[in-house]
């Protein structure tokens, strides 16, 4: 009797009579068979998937909890970005996430709260979208908007007045660096004529920046007491001003401690000097720390003229310190060292920084250069 094996089909007992005429046995279904499938004869040759469907989505993980965030926390978290975010592309990756990111991120609240590096242009990436968006970043009450605008549209695009205004501006809102431009500008008369200088203003907007803590301000006031230009001469209050700014100088350089000594180390290795056991305090009586930062309108204006190989136009010579990016506005409008003729700086706090920074090793005496150029000459 032929009696086939039940481990030679997978059908159920009530299917067993349609393998009957098979002449080869079944053979087992490899992978486990799903409950819908269930047993199937051999006759039907069906595709097998190794896949296991995925489960149904719950109600609960088919919500998506972004989208039940309020408006106001999405705003609170892109207004801290802005505030903290240390190049635009930061603010710009967000903005480009989504549409709702697009959209509440345009919000006055955020761009209002945008700082300084969030800001940053870069001259050679400037174009008319990166002016809308400080100009938008400046109706939306951003200081450092209007500073940076205001910078670039005074030197860079040659629009004073509408610089000068933008700078006003940020300057009532208390802000030090602008406060400081716009005193440079009364100190030189950049814009106008050599009449136009009004020095007690400079040093009345210097003093306004010194208070508020910036450096270069309280550099130029200690310097302007010192020599008694545009103020009534007090040394020793001079020399309180400038160690007040190298407090604050060596305070912003400890916190770049490692980097500043290993900088230090390697330039008194190669001069063949020995480091003293303590350091003095103050940097513009012989010490030397590094140099700080420049502010993006600064870093700006420095490669808006550096592209163009330094021309700010004809006759007109840039501040020789390299972190200024200041250009003359007319002939002969900063001054010129005394000793060599070879650099100008658009204020005292520039020449103080730049001569312990540089032209300390390169000032030689040059003979004639007052007489063949002209030109005020620096002390």
């Amino acid at each position: 009797m032929n009696t086939r094996r039940a481990s030679q089909c997978l059908g159920p007992p009530t299917q067993i009579n349609d393998h009957a005429a098979c002449r080869k046995p079944c053979k087992r279904r490899r992978g486990p068979p799903t409950l819908s499938q269930g047993l199937e004869p051999c006759a039907r040759k069906r595709p097998w998937s190794s896949a296991v469907p995925a489960p149904a989505a719950t109600e609960e993980e088919s919500v998506d909890y972004f989208d039940g965030l309020p408006d106001d926390i999405v705003v609170s978290v892109l207004s801290e970005l802005s505030s903290s975010a240390d190049r635009p592309s930061d603010l710009i990756s967000a903005l480009l996430t989504c549409k709702r990111f697009h959209v509440l991120g345009h919000r006055p609240l955020v761009l209002s709260k945008a700082g300084a590096s969030c800001i940053a242009v870069r001259a050679k990436s400037w174009c008319d979208s990166a002016h809308r968006f400080l100009k938008r970043c400046v109706d939306c009450g951003n200081l450092e908007a209007s500073y940076v605008l205001g910078m670039i549209r005074f030197y860079a695009l040659e629009n004073r007045g509408s610089g000068a205004a933008l700078m006003a501006r940020a300057a009532i809102g208390s802000h030090a660096a602008a406060l400081y431009s716009l005193a440079i500008i009364q100190f030189n008369g950049s814009g106008g004529s050599k009449t136009d200088k009004d020095l007690r203003a400079g040093a009345a907007l210097c003093a306004r920046a010194a208070f508020l803590g910036h450096v270069d301000a309280l550099r130029e006031i200690g310097h302007c007491l010192q020599d008694g230009y545009g103020v009534r001469r007090n040394v020793t209050e001079g020399r309180r001003f400038l160690i007040q700014a190298n407090a604050r100088e060596l305070a912003a350089a400890v916190s770049s401690w490692p980097a500043w000594q290993e900088q230090r180390r390697q330039a008194t290795a190669a001069a063949g000097i020995t480091l003293p056991g303590c350091c003095p305090l103050l940097s513009d009586y012989g010490w030397s720390l590094p140099a700080p930062e420049p502010h993006p309108a600064n870093q700006f204006l420095a490669e808006w003229f550096g592209a163009s190989a330094g021309a700010a136009g004809e006759g007109l010579r840039l501040c020789s310190h390299r972190g200024c990016g200041r250009p003359e506005t007319r002939r002969h409008e900063f001054r010129r060292c005394s000793v060599c003729g070879l650099v100008n700086y658009c204020s005292r706090a520039c020449q103080a920084l730049d001569w312990k920074l540089s032209h300390k090793a390169k000032c030689n005496p040059t003979d004639g250069w007052a007489a063949v150029e002209g030109g005020a000459a620096t002390h």
